[in-house]
C-alpha cells in the first residue's frame, strides 16, 4: 500500500487538537494515539477518531496509509489517551470485507454534512447511500483496525 497524501492544514489541525487534549478539553470521540515510531522508536502522537459499533471501538485512517497507520502496524500495539484516562491497545487490522461495513457506518453521517465532506469528499469518493462494495473499495485504501485491550472488560 503506498503512502498516503494528508492535505497541508492537517498538521496544523491537528497541532491545534493535541494541545487541547492534553489539557483535557473533551474533543468527542477523539483521543491520542501514542504509537512508537517504526524507524525512529520514539513515541509519536496523533489525534484519532475513537468508533464505536456493538460494543467494540475503532480506528480507521482518513487520509489512506499514513505514518501513524505504518507504526501501529509496525509496533503492534499503543496507546489512546482521553481525558487523563490512558488505555493499551492492540490493533487488529481488518480485512476490506469486514472493514466496509464499519466504515460505512463511520463515515456515511459525515459524507452527508458539507462541511466535513469539503474535508472528506476528495479522499473518500462515495456517496453515503453508496452499495457496501463501494465501502469494501474504501476500506482497502483506508485501512480499519479494531482495538483490543488486554482486558477486555476494559472500554477505550
Amino acid at each position: 500500500m503506498e503512502a498516503a497524501h494528508v492535505p497541508s492544514i492537517v498538521p496544523l489541525f491537528n497541532h491545534v487538537i493535541r494541545s487541547f487534549l492534553r489539557i483535557d478539553v473533551p474533543m468527542g470521540p477523539v483521543g491520542l494515539l501514542t504509537v512508537k515510531g517504526r524507524v525512529t522508536g520514539k513515541s509519536r502522537r496523533n489525534p484519532v477518531g475513537v468508533f464505536k459499533r456493538d460494543g467494540r471501538s475503532y480506528l480507521f485512517s482518513t487520509f489512506g496509509n499514513v505514518s501513524w497507520v505504518r507504526n501501529l502496524r509496525a509496533a503492534g500495539q499503543a496507546t489512546i489517551r482521553r481525558g487523563f484516562r490512558k488505555t493499551q491497545i492492540f490493533p487488529v487490522e481488518l480485512a476490506p470485507e469486514e472493514a466496509a461495513p464499519i466504515l460505512k457506518e463511520a463515515v456515511a453521517p459525515f459524507l452527508r454534512n458539507r462541511f466535513a465532506e469539503l474535508i472528506l469528499g476528495p479522499h473518500f469518493r462515495v456517496e453515503p447511500d453508496a452499495p457496501l462494495s463501494d465501502f469494501v473499495e474504501k476500506a482497502r485504501r483506508h485501512p480499519v483496525f479494531e482495538l483490543r485491550q488486554p482486558d477486555s472488560q476494559q472500554r477505550i
